[in-house]
C-alpha cells in the first residue's frame, strides 16, 4: 500500500459522508424556511409525498440535481433538487410517479435543470405505464433563467398531451400556481385543490386591476371554492392537505395504472343480488317532483359509497366512481334536486370529459336518466349550447366501454338521446315501470298537436285536460318504448342492483372495433 493510498478515505468514510449529504438535502435548505411553510399551514415536499405514498415506499431519483445558470446571483445559489422532488412508490401496493415543488427553494419556481427532472419523471412514467401524480406548489417560471425556464414549462406541457388517455394523471395543488404553469393541470384528467393555501389563474390580481379596474383578492380570483364551483376547474377542493392527499389516494385506487388495463376489482360483502326496496319510496312517480339522485346511487353502489368528482360545479348532473359487485364503474346521473336535472352547456361538457376520461381507461359506464331535456335561454344558446352540448353526444358515440342506460322517470326530447340512449350505442338500455319516453312533456304536445281543438272547445281546459291524459295514455305509457324495441326491459326498481351487476358481468369482455383514423374532431 503506497502513502497515497494509505491517506485517501476509505469507503466507509465516503458512505458516511453520502448518507450526511443525503440527510442534508431531505432537510431542505435551512429550518427557517421549513418553519416559513409550516406557518403558511403547508406541509413541505416530503412530508406531502410521505402521506401521499405507501409507508417507506418512495424512491427518489436526481436529489443531488443542481443548476448551472449563472447571473442574477445564481452561480452563488445552487441548492440540490434544485426545488423539485422527483420519483415513484407505491399506492395501494400499486406503482405511482410523483413529482412535488419544493416551494423552500427558490419558492418552487422552475428553471432548466428543475424543468428536465420533471420531463425524466414523466417520461419514465409512460414508459412503465403508471399513474403520475403531481403536487403543485410553485411560483411559476424561473424569472432569473429567461426564455430557457419558459421551454421547460413547453416539455410538461407536451408530456401531458402524450400521456392523456395513457396514464391518469392527477394534479394536486398545494400552492401558487400562475400564469403559463396553470395549464399543466388543465391537461391532467384531475385536478384537486386545498382551501386558504392554493390558487390558480392566468394573471393575478394586480394585473386584473391594472388592466381592467377590477379589484380582487387572490382567493376571490383562482381560490379553490372559485374553481371548484364556478370555472369547474377544480374537481375537488378541500380545506387541509392531509384530507386531500388521502382523496387522492382514494381516486387512485379507483383508476387503472394505464389504458391497457381495467381498474382493480375488490371484494365486497355486500351482496350483487341485494335488494333495492328502498328505490320504491326514494323516486316520486310526479315527473315534477324533486327527489335527490345521490340516494339512488348510495342504494344501489356496493356498500353505498361512491366518489362524486366535480360535486359542486354544474350540479344538475352527477359524475362518479362506485363499485358494483365489486368492479369500478362510472356513473353519470341527472339530479332532479338542481335545475330539474336538465342539461345546460356546464354539465354537458362536465359529463362528457367524464366520459372521454371512463372509456380512456376501460371504465364501464352506467347512466341514470331522469331528464326533462335542454335548458331553454338566450344564454345558453348564444353561449354554444349547440356545439358544447354536443361534446356530451360526441363522448357517448365515441365511447367503446360497457355502457348500459336505465331510465328513471322523464327523459325527452334530444336530451333523453344524448343520455346514451340505445340510438347512440348503449349496450343495455333499461326503465324503471315509471318511465315516461317521449319528444317532449304531455303537456306541451297536446298543447302543439291540439292547438286548433283546444282553441275551439266550449271549455278549452277541460278538453286540454282530457287530450293529455289521451295522449299520455297513447303514446307516453311506460312500456311504449319497449313495445318498439328501444328499450331492453322494463325492470323493477328493487332489481336494480341485481340487473346492473349482471349486465356489467356479462359485457366485461365487450370488444369493439374502431375504424382507421388518426383521431376524431370532436365539437368544441
Amino acid at each position: 500500500m503506497t502513502a497515497e493510498d494509505a491517506a485517501a478515505p476509505d469507503i466507509r468514510a465516503r458512505v458516511a459522508q453520502l448518507h450526511g449529504l443525503r440527510e442534508q438535502v431531505r432537510r431542505g435548505p435551512d429550518e427557517k424556511a421549513t418553519a416559513s411553510q409550516h406557518a403558511k399551514g403547508k406541509l413541505t415536499a416530503h412530508e406531502r409525498i410521505a402521506l401521499l405514498l405507501d409507508e417507506g415506499s418512495f424512491n427518489e431519483v436526481e436529489p443531488l440535481r443542481r443548476h448551472r445558470a449563472t447571473g442574477f446571483g445564481l452561480e452563488d445559489r445552487r441548492p440540490h433538487t434544485d426545488g423539485v422532488i422527483t420519483g415513484w412508490g407505491t399506492v395501494h401496493g400499486r406503482t405511482v410517479f410523483v413529482y412535488a415543488h419544493d416551494f423552500r427553494i427558490f419558492g418552487g419556481a422552475l428553471g432548466e435543470a428543475h424543468a428536465e427532472k420533471i420531463h425524466r419523471i414523466m417520461d419514465r412514467a409512460i414508459a412503465a405505464g403508471a399513474p403520475l401524480v403531481s403536487l403543485n406548489d410553485g411560483a411559476g417560471a424561473r424569472i432569473q433563467e429567461g426564455v430557457t425556464a419558459l421551454s421547460g414549462y413547453g416539455g410538461i406541457f407536451r408530456r401531458n398531451a402524450r400521456a392523456s388517455g395513457v396514464i391518469p394523471q392527477i394534479s394536486v395543488m398545494l400552492g401558487p400556481c400562475a400564469g403559463g404553469a396553470a395549464y399543466s393541470p388543465a391537461l391532467t384528467d384531475f385536478v384537486f385543490m386545498v382551501r386558504e393555501t392554493s390558487q390558480m389563474f392566468i394573471t393575478g390580481p394586480d394585473v386584473v386591476q391594472t388592466v381592467t379596474g377590477e379589484k380582487v383578492t387572490l382567493g376571490g380570483l383562482g381560490g379553490a371554492d372559485v374553481h371548484a364551483e364556478v370555472s369547474g376547474v377544480a374537481h375537488f377542493a378541500y380545506d387541509d392537505e392531509e384530507t386531500c392527499l388521502e382523496e387522492v389516494r382514494y381516486l387512485l385506487s379507483l383508476l387503472p395504472q394505464n389504458n391497457r388495463e381495467t381498474a382493480p376489482a375488490e371484494l365486497s360483502e355486500d351482496p350483487p343480488d341485494r335488494p333495492c326496496d328502498p328505490l320504491l319510496d326514494l323516486v316520486p312517480a310526479g315527473g315534477h317532483r324533486p327527489y335527490d339522485m345521490r340516494r339512488v346511487i348510495e342504494e344501489i353502489v356496493d356498500d353505498n359509497e361512491y366518489l362524486e368528482i366535480h360535486e359542486r360545479w354544474a350540479a344538475n348532473v352527477i359524475v362518479a366512481l362506485a363499485r358494483l359487485g365489486g368492479q369500478v364503474v362510472g356513473i353519470v346521473a341527472n339530479q332532479p334536486l338542481v335545475l330539474a336535472g336538465v342539461l345546460d352547456i356546464d354539465a354537458s361538457e362536465k359529463a362528457a370529459r367524464f366520459v372521454q376520461m371512463c372509456d380512456a381507461f376501460n371504465i364501464p359506464l352506467v347512466t341514470l336518466v331522469d331528464v326533462p331535456g335542454f335548458l331553454p335561454g338566450v344564454d345558453q344558446e348564444h353561449n354554444g349550447i349547440i356545439r358544447r352540448g354536443a361534446k356530451l353526444l360526441y363522448a357517448y358515440c365515441n365511447a367503446t366501454v360497457p355502457r348500459i342506460s336505465l331510465i328513471l322517470r322523464k327523459a325527452y326530447g334530444g336530451a333523453y338521446i344524448v343520455m346514451d340512449s340505445r340510438s347512440v350505442g348503449a349496450d343495455l338500455s333499461y326503465a324503471w315501470p315509471s318511465n315516461e319516453i317521449a319528444v317532449m312533456g304531455a303537456e306541451g304536445a297536446a298543447n302543439v298537436i291540439f292547438r286548433r281543438r283546444i282553441r275551439s272547445a266550449d271549455d278549452p281546459e277541460a278538453t286540454r285536460r282530457q287530450l293529455v291524459k289521451e295522449y299520455k295514455a297513447e303514446l307516453m305509457h311506460p312500456y311504449y318504448a319497449a313495445e318498439r324495441g328501444l328499450l331492453d326491459d322494463v325492470i323493477d326498481p328493487a332489481e336494480t342492483r341485481r340487473v346492473l351487476v349482471e349486465s356489467l358481468r356479462m359485457l366485461r369482455t365487450k370488444h369493439a372495433d374502431l375504424a382507421a383514423r388518426k383521431h376524431g374532431n370532436p365539437p368544441q
